[in-house]
């Protein structure tokens, strides 16, 4: 966060799960919790995982039934992060409440913007959102698609919210399933290949222990030294293979496996996914 950045109006978070868990803690951390936040759950075990969080109103459904009209009543900006299947309910539960002005932002992979308009009106100012999981830590990215009621200030005001998580990048709705299965789904992708690589250093014979720092430093020091450097991953790359060396040979072999298709398989698996969510499958 920077001077620049805008003070946060009262939050709800609707369904703080795994997606809106990691938000809400990206921002204690950035200490942007201070215009009073409320997040609901439907269990109190849920609730109770929050509830130690500063400046954070942990509430559960199971004792509270009507907590999310009660947060959505109380907030500026009313985050959705419930299940894609019970969003409509939910948004017919909470339309009546909401105050004059508020945003409404959808954390709900496959929920279009369509969608919320005809649960809460033409006139609500509403967003769709795709952060990622590394918002835990301040390293997210977070794909931003207005609805044509929001004003350059609701999305400049939402964008703020997700980039004291992280980076934002602004599409037209039309791409943000597309922009799920590369930032969305990514993280993923990365876990995979660690585990793959461990495995790899352990079939090698170094114990679990050394196969893990091997194999998770090697990701960590590589990210850390491309974000640090002016020049692409290709270059990176090359500067690490050296003719005729071993490097070069293992990604000759990576190269032969069609990684290219194998990874535009997956992302296309993925949207594949996404529309059925849209669809309601």
């Amino acid at each position: 966060m920077t001077d620049a950045t805008p003070s946060l109006p009262p939050l709800a978070f609707l369904g703080a799960g795994s997606m809106g868990g990691a938000i809400l803690r990206g921002l204690v951390a950035a200490g942007l919790t201070g215009g009073g936040v409320t997040a609901t759950n439907r269990s109190a075990a849920k609730a109770a995982e929050l509830a130690e969080l500063e400046g954070v109103t942990s509430v559960a459904l199971e004792t509270a039934p009507d907590a999310n009209v009660a947060a959505a009543a109380s907030a500026d900006v009313v985050l959705i992060g419930v299940k894609p299947a019970m969003v409509p309910d939910l948004l017919d539960e909470i339309a009546p409440h909401l105050r004059p002005g508020a945003v409404v932002v959808s954390l709900a992979a496959g929920v279009t913007l369509a969608t919320f308009a005809k649960h809460l009106g033409e006139g609500v100012a509403t967003l769709r959102s795709m952060p990622n999981t590394p918002s835990l830590v301040g390293k997210g990215v977070t794909g931003l698609a207005a609805g044509a009621a929001a004003t350059a200030d609701d999305v400049a005001l939402v964008r703020a919210l997700f980039e004291t998580v992280g980076q934002v990048v602004e599409v037209p709705e039309s791409r943000i399933d597309a922009l799920s299965t590369i930032s969305g789904s990514g993280p993923a992708y990365v876990f995979l290949l660690i585990e793959e690589f461990t495995k790899a250093a352990v079939r090698m014979g170094f114990d679990v222990d050394a196969a893990r720092l091997l194999a998770e430093q090697t990701f960590i020091g590589a990210t850390a030294l491309l974000a640090s450097a002016d020049v692409d991953p290709a270059e990176l790359r090359r500067r690490v293979t050296s003719p005729k060396g071993t490097t070069e040979r293992a990604v000759a072999v990576l190269q032969a496996a069609r990684l290219d298709d194998t990874f535009t398989a997956a992302a296309e698996a993925a949207l594949a996914r996404a529309k059925e969510l849209a669809a309601g499958a």
